[in-house]
């Protein structure tokens, strides 16, 4: 008589237990950082296989999670998004710590330009800059001298403006297009770094 608590078999033996959806979800979220990074290096236009290549993982997984390279630059703009809500929700947050979150993501986020005059008229990204908006009428004082309408296209011209082989200079090139601007930008930081530590 068979135990139906016991392996069938030796084909059992050490097999790892099935983890699809927790690898699923581990190779989205590589895919989602590695073409923030191959974006913000190359474009746009930069090839998906290099984008599965950064992440680790087949283009096979490319696309069973994402049906083109919009979707995938989508998919990380609405996580920025995300970022800019949760640091809007911050204890202590105002305009300044707001836009230092946004403008870090844009001296990483180089191709997200392209990506809203690609999707312009596409209802998502309609969606996601009316949650930016929202974010930034909250934290604009009343008697503050730009609208969100002013603040959203000063975030426009600052990433088109964004340009450089790294980062840093990158960074350096929107403070200097902020400074322009004459709009006070806190510490350029990821979403969650205190500023002190930026």
């Amino acid at each position: 008589m068979i135990n139906p608590t016991e392996p069938e078999g030796p084909q059992d033996a050490g097999r790892p237990a099935n983890q699809g959806r927790r690898v699923a979800a581990r190779n989205r979220a590589a895919l989602i950082a590695a073409a923030r990074e191959v974006f913000a290096e190359q474009g746009l236009d930069a090839p998906l296989s290099a984008v599965a290549r950064r992440a680790g993982v087949g283009q096979g997984s490319l696309y069973r999670h994402f049906a083109d390279r919009v979707a995938l630059a989508t998919a990380v703009l609405d996580e920025n998004v995300q970022h800019v809500e949760q640091a809007a929700a911050e204890p202590g947050a105002d305009l300044a710590s707001v836009l230092g979150v946004i403008t870090w993501q844009i001296t990483r986020s180089t191709a997200f330009v392209d990506l809203l005059r690609i999707r312009g008229d596409d209802e998502h990204a309609r969606a996601l800059a009316g949650r930016v908006h929202t974010v930034l009428s909250r934290c604009l004082p009343a008697e503050h001298r730009l609208s969100a309408d002013d603040v959203m296209l000063a975030v426009a011209m600052v990433s088109g403006a964004v340009a450089g082989p790294t980062p840093q200079e990158r960074e350096r090139r929107a403070l200097a297009a902020w400074s322009l601007l004459g709009v006070e930008v806190g510490p350029l930081r990821p979403v969650g770094t205190a500023a002190e530590d930026a």
